[in-house]
């Protein structure tokens, strides 16, 4: 049985893993998004009452 023998699987596992590693991690990490959100101030606006014309 062929899938028992760990040797090349092991080596299939080093490999993707120096791959996600070397080049997928980096790459994300130096994604930036376009539009940076602002920071919202916590000041809340002073509301009116509105006067309905039928009430």
């Amino acid at each position: 049985m062929p899938q028992l023998n760990p040797a090349p699987w092991f080596a299939i596992l080093v490999f993707s893993w120096l791959v996600i590693l070397t080049v997928v991690i980096p790459k994300t990490n130096s994604h930036t998004f376009p539009n940076d959100p602002s920071p919202q101030s916590t000041h809340t606006p002073k509301t009116e009452p509105w006067n309905w014309p039928w009430a």
